[in-house]
This record gives C-alpha cells, sequence and structure tokens, in this order.
C-alpha cells in the first residue's frame, strides 16, 4: 500500500511538472503573438500614415478580443479542462495570424487583430489549470511561474525586429503562424489530463458576472488592471516612445523595452513565492508603492528652464536621459511582476473552489486596461503633445489603488509583520458554488 501510494505521488509530481512546464510555454508563444502590433505596427504606421491614437488602436484591438475571452474560457476550462481548452484556443489564432501578412490596409489589420487577439486568453485557460496540480502551500510559486509566460513581450522585442529587417513584416505573421501551430501539438503531447479536476456546474456566463458583486474581486480588478494592463500597455508602447521620444533605431529600442518586458514576465515566478511566504496583500502594498515612485519621476516631460541670473540668462534642461528611463523601467517591470503574481495569490487562496471564473473576470479587467491604455496614450500626445503624458495616466490611476488598497486592507493589518496572515477562503456564491472546504485534494 505504501508503495503504490508513493509511485501515485511520484506520477502525480511528474505530470504536476510536465503540466507547469507546457503550459507555461504555449503561454509564452501565445503571449509574443498577442503583442507583435507593438513592433511590426511600427513600420506599417509609417507605411500607412497613422496618427498617435490610431497607431494605439491598432496595437491594442488584439486586446480586446483576448480580454472578453477570458471570462468564458475559465468557465470552460473549470468545466472541460485546461488540456482541451488550450490546444483549441491556440489552433483557432493560427488561420488569423496567417492570413495577417497579406493584409493591406488599415481596416484589414483591425479585423485581423481580433482573431489574432484570441491568443491572449490562454491565461485564464492555464491559471486554473496549473493551479490545481499544486497543493496550496506551493500554488503561489507555481502560478508565477507559469505567468512568466509574460515574457513572450519581450521575446517578440527580441525576435520580430530580427525578422523584420531582415524579410520585411509580413514574414513576421508568417513565422508566428507556424510557432503557434508547433506549439499547438508539443502542448497537446506533453500536457496531462485529470478528470477531478474538472468542475461540472450549469453556470451561465452572466451568473459568474455576478461575482463582481464582491468587493474583494472588484479590488482585485483594480489591482490587477494596473499591474497586467499597465504591463500590457507599455509593452505595446514602448517601442514606440524610444523611437519617437529618443530617436533611436527600432532594434535599439526594441531592445532597451524589453528591459521593462523581460523581468515583468520571468520574474512572476519570485513574486508567487514571496505571496506564498509573506502573503498577498503584503507584497501588493509594496508593488503598488514601488509603482508610483517610478511613475512619478518617468510623468515628467523632459524641460528646458531659462532663469534671470546676474550674469543675464542661463538655460538648464531636466528629464531623464535614456539610460535612467531604461533604469526606472527596469524596476517598474519588476513591481508589475510580482504584483502580478500577488493578485492571483489572492485568488487562489480565497476562490479555489471558482478559479477559472474569478481568475477570468480579474484578468478580464486587466485586459481591458490593456486594451485601453495604449489608445489613451496616443489620445494624450495628440492633444498634449508630451509622450510622458503616458506615465502622468498611470500614475494617478496608482494612486487611486493606494488609496482604496489603505482603507479595505492597509489600515486593519500589518504589511511589515514577519509572517503573513491566515486569509479564509471564501467563495463567491454563483450558481451551484460550494463551500471551499469541500474541494477536493
Amino acid at each position: 500500500m505504501t508503495q503504490t501510494s508513493t509511485a501515485s505521488s511520484d506520477a502525480s509530481r511528474r505530470h504536476a511538472s510536465s503540466v507547469l512546464v507546457s503550459s507555461t510555454i504555449a503561454f509564452t508563444v501565445c503571449f509574443m503573438v498577442w503583442m507583435m502590433f507593438g513592433v511590426v505596427g511600427i513600420p506599417l504606421r509609417r507605411s500607412l500614415h497613422l496618427n498617435e491614437t490610431e497607431f494605439g488602436m491598432l496595437a491594442a484591438l488584439p486586446v480586446l478580443t483576448g480580454s472578453l475571452v477570458r471570462v468564458p474560457l475559465g468557465i470552460w476550462t473549470d468545466r472541460y479542462g485546461g488540456r482541451i481548452v488550450m490546444t483549441a484556443l491556440m489552433l483557432a489564432t493560427v488561420p488569423a495570424i496567417w492570413l495577417m501578412s497579406y493584409a493591406t490596409a488599415y481596416w484589414h489589420l483591425l479585423v485581423i487583430g481580433l482573431f489574432v487577439g484570441l491568443a491572449g486568453g490562454a491565461f485564464s485557460v492555464g491559471t486554473p489549470y496549473v493551479a490545481r496540480w499544486f497543493p496550496q502551500d506551493k500554488r503561489g510559486f507555481a502560478m508565477g511561474v507559469f505567468g512568466a509566460g509574460n515574457s513572450g513581450a519581450a521575446v517578440n522585442k527580441f525576435v520580430a525586429p530580427a525578422i523584420m529587417v531582415a524579410f520585411g513584416w509580413a514574414m513576421v505573421a508568417k513565422v508566428y503562424a507556424v510557432v503557434m501551430l508547433a506549439t499547438a501539438v508539443l502542448f497537446w503531447m506533453f500536457s496531462k489530463t485529470d478528470p477531478a479536476h474538472r468542475m461540472p456546474q450549469k453556470t451561465r456566463f452572466l451568473d459568474q458576472l455576478a461575482a463582481l458583486k464582491d468587493p474583494r474581486v472588484l479590488r482585485y480588478c483594480q489591482y490587477y488592471s494596473i499591474v497586467f494592463g499597465g504591463y500590457v500597455g507599455l509593452s505595446l508602447w514602448m517601442v514606440q516612445y524610444y523611437v519617437g521620444e529618443y530617436g533611436l533605431d527600432i532594434r535599439v529600442a526594441a531592445l532597451l523595452a524589453a528591459c521593462f518586458s523581460l523581468p515583468g514576465g520571468l520574474l512572476r515566478a519570485a513574486g508567487g513565492w514571496l505571496s506564498d511566504r509573506y502573503g498577498a496583500h503584503r507584497v501588493t502594498w509594496w508593488v503598488m508603492g514601488v509603482s508610483w515612485m517610478c511613475l512619478f519621476l518617468l510623468s515628467y516631460p523632459r524641460t528646458h528652464f531659462t532663469v534671470a541670473t546676474v550674469s543675464g540668462a542661463k538655460g538648464f534642461d531636466v528629464g531623464l536621459n535614456v539610460v535612467w528611463f531604461t533604469a526606472l523601467m527596469f524596476v517598474l517591470g519588476i513591481a508589475f511582476a510580482f504584483g502580478k503574481a500577488s493578485v492571483f495569490k489572492y485568488i487562489g487562496d480565497q476562490y479555489p473552489r471558482n478559479i477559472g471564473a474569478i481568475s477570468g473576470i480579474v484578468g478580464l479587467a486587466g485586459g481591458l486596461g490593456g486594451f485601453l491604455l495604449p489608445i489613451l496614450f496616443g489620445l494624450l500626445v495628440d492633444l498634449t503633445g508630451i509622450r510622458s503624458s503616458a506615465f502622468m495616466l498611470l500614475y494617478g490611476v496608482v494612486w487611486v489603488s493606494l488609496i482604496w488598497m489603505y482603507f479595505t486592507e492597509v489600515r486593519t493589518r500589518d504589511v511589515l509583520a514577519a509572517t503573513p496572515p491566515v486569509c479564509p477562503a471564501q467563495p463567491v456564491r454563483t450558481v451551484d458554488s460550494q463551500p471551499a472546504e469541500t474541494q477536493p485534494s
């Protein structure tokens, strides 16, 4: 009996590792595709003579689709299992990615972008799929490792410019389509299925949206709209920002932009570990504080002062050079990485039976933030002529979250304590939901 139990435990750990690795690779590729317009859109902007707002719309439209499908995908994952849903999702994006290489007009790209954006829904599939393979004390780290697939945004910045310079932007779409197809096949081969992880519920889409009545879910949506929405929005915008603000070549701009995208993805696992060790609320509070300080400095536009002195007028230039700007973006990327993990640690702890649905709702909020921000960035630049207005907007949004978090969480908890408080699992009361204590181990 003991040997049988040990063998079963070893097999379960191997399956969990296989699921984690295959899901993380799949999510990385999906995120790379989801962010492709942030780089490919730059030569398209020149050839189609787009203004800043139009470029923001082109870059952001795939994010809209990826956000809207997150809730139904989370529900379907609870019901049918992550292996089937993830594979079907990746295969569904391949034709649209390939057809993008034949687009010749702005509206062609917008329509195709809606279908390419389906790739962004992979997060709401992988989160509940991975989480259910791991015990609660390791769930934050596991979801952090999976969430490191956000580094696909950085991979896109390394790969797409090289292909564009050698073969043109259309070849990027063809290469990405082949990579997505191959990844879907490999994912099916190496991922696993456990029928016990399925949560069959006769629940409608609108029933799951009832979770928005829970103030905690609304709060997590607000947090995630910053740490994930801000990450997506800036990942799409940064190459364009470097080219316009500092006059850099697209390859150099993409490399420097990756200094934000890469830690913002890879270090999510570290954020999960910190959330397991110190508690989600404590990590999130520090994330918001660091983000607030970085965004304050990034918001200040490059300025020339003329001062009347006793010896005549003297000029002074104030602003961030490219080195300091990149350093601050690197720190901001780390903060966002930790924050993305800590928000889903909240969800994994408090809604274990509704992970798919709740992560879909919170992911929807984050994705909508990632959709709206590039458009607002472009609109603010067109209206004000100040590129750092993008950071001014984010600075204001972080202020709202800090105030909200202080009055709802920080005043009642010690964010400097050595050990995290225990957060009782209290699932949202949706149709057919059950108490968290009845979840099978």
